[in-house]
């Protein structure tokens, strides 16, 4: 990493550039004023997916799901308690393949939840089934 890290915005999609150093200071958005951390996952579509995934310099780790699918719910809070336990170093992020099934199709999802972990704009890890929150946390510190 250098020492600035592009970070786009959950809000308003705005690329910030924040010095790598005060990623752990709550910064804002440029633009928008919000929070580019929230401690939540970041909700995706087949709107923002790429911008947001290919922009950013910190890992993704982005959370494939839909409604019908029970694993999919039972994880649901394990990947929040995960999402605020690795930011800033890392953003959690959710999309759901019901409503996303272009950018799903594009990375040939077949099996939710899938967990998929995203480095400058690859994807650099996945793996399939439910997980605990310590679970989430480990694979995603061992892909690092």
């Amino acid at each position: 990493m250098t020492d600035k890290s592009h970070i786009v915005c959950p809000h308003c999609n705005a690329v910030n550039r924040i010095p790598t150093a005060r990623l752990g200071d709550h910064p804002k958005c440029g633009k928008c004023k919000s929070p580019l951390f929230t401690g939540h996952p970041v909700e995706l579509n087949d709107q923002n997916f790429a911008k947001f995934i290919s922009k950013s310099d910190l890992p993704i780790v982005v959370d494939f799901w839909a409604d019908w699918c029970g694993p999919c719910k039972m994880m649901a809070p394990a990947f929040a308690q995960a999402a605020a336990q690795l930011e800033p170093n890392v953003i959690l992020a959710k999309l759901n393949t019901e409503q996303a099934q272009q950018t799903a199709a594009q990375f040939g999802i077949r099996s939710i939840p899938s967990l998929l972990m995203f480095k400058n704009g690859r994807e650099v890890a996945r793996q399939a089934g439910a997980m605990s929150a310590p679970q989430i946390i480990q694979w995603v510190q061992s892909q690092r």
